[in-house]
């Protein structure tokens, strides 16, 4: 007869490991693999799928071109862009949506997450067609009423930035306010109302209480933006229709990638600046944790 408290002991020793075990199969298959596969990969000159030969640092050494660098030039200032608009804009606009004087809040809501929802091919066709440069273009149309000169939007480095911006800040606002009103709901009202009792005037309270207490909300989206504007691809893909675009106007670290990996077929470089892109990533990251606190231990200063 077998011993039922063994198989319990068993049971509950190895119950853990079962439930998490699709999360880390999948996690070693689709994350640990292919990252342990590209950094391989980016010592390598892959000419197929039976045909690599161990290069060593020659990607590496090849890397530091005049491509790279403007894709990194490009990445770093649209990322920059997106950090100056995408934090404190949809902080300021929670604050106001979460207001118990504000009517319609569920509508505003959801009328700022909508555009997350929708398609980047199709919404990058619109925005493409309507920063056209053709006269007859609707943004340059509205440029020549009020007499303005139209501009070759998505010809020029300045206006083509101008252009990825906004995209993300129509795509991506609606998220970040999500965000920062969940923290805003977190916030004790007993603050509020000591505050309001001490005569503390509006912007005070949002001063010296809210953003004080959206730390953790604000360090997180800046994580997670840093890494976005780093990472984006689909916006300028789908803008400009490929990868390329006239001299390079918004060639991103994404957009090489791609560049050197399907269309030039140069999957050792395409790997290594991934490996240089991660790299890149994870030291702004640790950087900005580092100066936001996020190391510190709860409580010290």
């Amino acid at each position: 007869m077998i011993n039922q408290k063994k198989i319990q002991f068993i049971t509950e020793k190895n119950a853990p490991w079962i439930f998490v075990s699709p999360f880390l199969i999948s996690f070693a298959v689709f994350t640990v693999y292919p990252l342990i596969s590209t950094v391989i990969m980016s010592f390598q000159d892959i000419a197929g799928f039976d045909d690599t030969t161990f290069i060593g640092l020659k990607n590496y050494k090849n890397l530091l071109n005049t491509q790279f660098y403007t894709a990194l030039a490009n990445s770093t200032v649209y990322t920059i862009w997106t950090l100056i608009i995408l934090i404190p804009l949809p902080m300021f606009l929670a604050v106001l949506i979460n207001s118990k004087t504000t009517a319609l809040r569920n509508f505003f809501k959801s009328s700022f997450f909508l555009p997350a929802l929708t398609s980047v091919v199709v919404a990058g066709i619109f925005f493409r067609y309507v920063f056209s440069a053709q006269e007859t273009a609707l943004i340059n149309t509205i440029l020549i009423k009020i007499g303005a000169k139209p501009q070759k939007w998505l010809f020029q480095r300045g206006t083509t930035m101008f252009v990825l911006v906004l995209f993300c800040t129509w795509r991506w606002l609606g998220v970040n306010i999500i965000y920062f009103i969940s923290g805003l709901n977190a916030i004790p009202q007993e603050q509020y109302e000591a505050a309001v009792i001490d005569g503390v005037n509006a912007w005070q309270k949002f001063w010296y209480i809210t953003v004080p207490n959206l730390k953790p909300v604000t360090v997180y989206v800046l994580t997670i933006s840093i890494y976005a504007g780093f990472a984006m691809f689909a916006e300028t893909y789908t803008l400009f229709s490929s990868a390329a675009s006239p001299g390079d106007i918004g060639l991103t670290l994404v957009s090489y990638i791609y560049l050197e990996g399907f269309n030039y077929a140069h999957l050792g470089m395409g790997s290594t600046i991934g490996v240089a892109l991660f790299i890149i990533i994870m030291i702004i990251n640790i950087i900005q944790l580092y100066f936001t606190g996020a190391f510190k231990k709860q409580g010290e200063n």
